[in-house]
């Protein structure tokens, strides 16, 4: 089969049941094991052994790795629901360096901490400066994003905030 052919059975059967509710299972134990069958996954596109590094191929294909689209579909939501949100300018009025950032309120709950608004916050003020001061225009605010997404191509989301912090 041709690589066009290829990439377009991995989208439309493995990626789009990948994406499938992933702000709700994105951070749980089986997300791993689903990293582990998507790695397998491109490894078959990209004609690598078992061996092979995924990282660089997951860049070639232009394809998200599972914590990068968690990531993506996470703060795509919090965009969508922007509402639900507050901004530390908001809440004091001030203008500093972090009144782009939203406000992270105060909580102990691991249950709390791993739902979407609380993730979603804590991704979004992770985010670099250049990604945030564009999230009022939605459809450049998401080809910045997945740009960066892409060009990270991240495997958890804590490497995520190392790099960002």
């Amino acid at each position: 089969m041709s690589f066009k052919t290829i990439t377009s059975i991995y989208f439309a059967y493995f990626h789009s049941l990948l994406t499938y509710g992933i702000m709700f299972w994105g951070t749980s134990p089986v997300s791993k094991d689903i990293f582990k069958i998507q790695k397998k996954a491109i490894r078959i596109i990209a004609n690598k052994g078992h061996r092979d590094s995924c990282k660089p191929l997951f860049k070639q294909l232009k394809i998200l790795t599972l914590p990068s689209q968690y990531i993506y579909s996470v703060l795509v939501f919090v965009l969508e629901n922007r509402d639900l949100f507050v901004s530390n300018r908001d809440v004091h009025g001030l203008n500093t360096r972090n009144g782009f950032n939203l406000h992270l309120f105060s909580t102990h709950l691991t249950v709390v901490q791993r739902g979407v608004t609380y993730s979603g916050c804590k991704i979004f003020n992770s985010l670099p400066l250049f990604i945030k001061e564009n999230s009022e225009n939605i459809g450049y605010f998401k080809k910045l994003l997945k740009s960066y997404l892409l060009s990270q191509s991240f495997y958890s989301s804590e490497e995520f905030y190392q790099l960002t912090v």
